[in-house]
């Protein structure tokens, strides 16, 4: 194993021969026509740069190399090895310059878009930052909009997200850790804390499952948040996402973590509470009374969403005392040419408004709003009209969509739609009843969920008075330190 081992990394060691060296590089990238090659001469020792077009620029190192061929005129001739140290330490200015002694390390370099220096007779090379990749510029935030509040938005460049967020935390705490990760892709993903407010039982915890991560590729940070996860086949999500900079700059001085990854605006933040997806970083840009009647109303959406369709179906099909006459007269008029029960109506129209949004989803902007709009007027008219479902269940499916988008986080909407089509089922089958004991099963599975070890119902479940500063209302700024005081006294 030993020899293997020596052998492979004797195959892997640079060599001294520019054409050999052209000629390895040729082979192990397929001769791929985006490759440039240079070749200059630096003295009487013939040399080449070579870069990935798209990715890198050596006008910079084009330049430094003029520089040194300055510095050299008039001196008589110099070795290679002269010519190369003068380059890596005197000549070459640039602010990310450095050098590679294998084969491996050098594709890495050039395939990040670094610029490759090659001296004939110097069995190494030098790589300098002439990375040139355009890339979206910070644009609003599309997913998490705001009335008040940071316009700005993540974008696809790893560094240009954790500058966002250094901006806004001037703080020499701050602490960014990176690794690779993705076997073919290389992909490069970082995690960022504050030291001294970060617990380090949940940092350790998050190390250990990063470090455990094996994929072959990572294109999204999706790829991350299911393998970091503590509940692979819960609904509920216990990672949080965003593409706000203020959001992530708030959570890491609450003490969370954030993980970047490159070519995705999405940061992920651990560990995430039930609470923090009824949140939104509107509620400190506006007062506290007003954002805590928002949040509780949030809430509320949140039951709207998860409950109404079947609430309606146990009231009309078990428990129909409980309605007033005029009211079930009505309900009762209206069902009169239905020829479905109210489970098969509610699943008819929820399958279908799903559809739409779906639908609205993909189509394309100019008429993927429009559409879906006009679509579920129309497609909820006809139906009426055409005696397939009641004029209530429609209003009840239009309540429950509308309830679901005020909810700011757009993965526990998605909870939400899930869990509704089974507690529509567990309300057609026991009513009211099974409702209640549906919702006591899902209140003791989120008791049960964690994140990086953290009970998922921190707060409300073990309970916590300084927590409730944060959870239901968002007092104010100074109610929130005279509150703070007392608890502490």
């Amino acid at each position: 194993m030993r020899q293997t081992d020596e052998a492979g990394k004797k195959l892997d060691h640079l060599p001294d021969s520019l054409p050999q060296f052209m000629k390895e590089v040729n082979n192990r990238l397929g001769e791929s026509p985006d490759i440039v090659w240079r070749e200059i001469a630096l003295g009487s020792a013939p040399a080449v740069i070579l870069y990935m077009d798209g990715l890198g620029d050596p006008i910079d190192l084009l330049e430094a190399i003029h520089q040194d061929w300055l510095f050299f005129e008039g001196e008589g001739e110099q070795t290679p090895g002269d010519r190369y140290r003068v380059l890596k330490e005197r000549t070459i200015t640039m602010g990310k310059v450095g050098e590679a002694a294998t084969f491996s390390d050098m594709m890495e370099k050039l395939l990040s878009g670094n610029s490759i220096l090659f001296v004939d007779g110097v069995g190494s090379v030098l790589y300098a930052g002439t990375e040139s990749l355009k890339q979206r510029g910070v644009e609003e935030a599309t997913s998490q909009s705001v009335v008040r509040g940071p316009r700005e938005g993540f974008t696809e460049a790893l560094r240009e997200n954790t500058a966002l967020v250094r901006r806004r935390i001037q703080n020499p705490n701050l602490r960014l850790e990176q690794r690779k990760i993705g076997e073919q892709t290389n992909t490069q993903v970082a995690i960022m804390y504050i030291e001294g407010l970060c617990h380090v039982d949940v940092l350790e915890e998050l190390r250990r499952r990063m470090d455990a991560i094996e994929l072959d590729s990572v294109l999204e940070s999706n790829y991350i948040e299911e393998m970091i996860q503590d509940q692979k086949y819960s609904p509920f999500p216990t990672v949080y996402n965003s593409e706000r900079p203020d959001v992530v700059a708030s959570a890491l001085l609450e003490g969370r973590i954030a993980i970047f990854v490159d070519g995705t605006p999405f940061v992920l933040i651990v560990p995430a509470l039930f609470a923090q997806f009824f949140q939104s970083s509107e509620d400190y840009y506006q007062r506290g009374d007003f954002s805590s009647l928002l949040r509780l109303l949030r809430y509320l959406c949140f039951g709207i969403a998860l409950l109404t369709p079947s609430f309606y179906i146990a009231i009309t099909t078990f428990h129909q005392e409980m309605l007033p006459t005029n009211l079930l007269t009505s309900l009762i008029g209206q069902r009169e040419g239905v020829p479905f029960p109210a489970f098969v109506e509610a699943l008819i129209m929820e399958i279908t408004f799903e559809i739409l949004r779906e639908a609205g989803i993909r189509l394309p902007k100019s008429i993927g709003q429009s559409v879906s709009i006009v679509g579920t007027l129309v497609i909820g008219q006809a139906a009426v009209e055409a005696g397939l479902v009641s004029a209530a269940m429609v209003i009840v499916v239009s309540i429950t969509a509308i309830a679901n988008f005020a909810l700011p986080a757009f993965n526990v909407g998605i909870s939400a739609r899930m869990l509704r089509f089974v507690m529509m089922g567990i309300a057609a089958s026991f009513g009211l009843y099974g409702m209640i004991i549906g919702m006591i099963i899902l209140g003791l599975h989120l008791s049960s969920l964690e994140s990086m070890g953290v009970p998922y119902m921190s707060t409300f479940a073990p309970f916590s008075w300084r927590g409730q500063k944060d959870a239901l209302l968002r007092l104010s700024q100074r109610t929130k330190k005279k509150y703070l005081r007392k608890l502490k006294s």
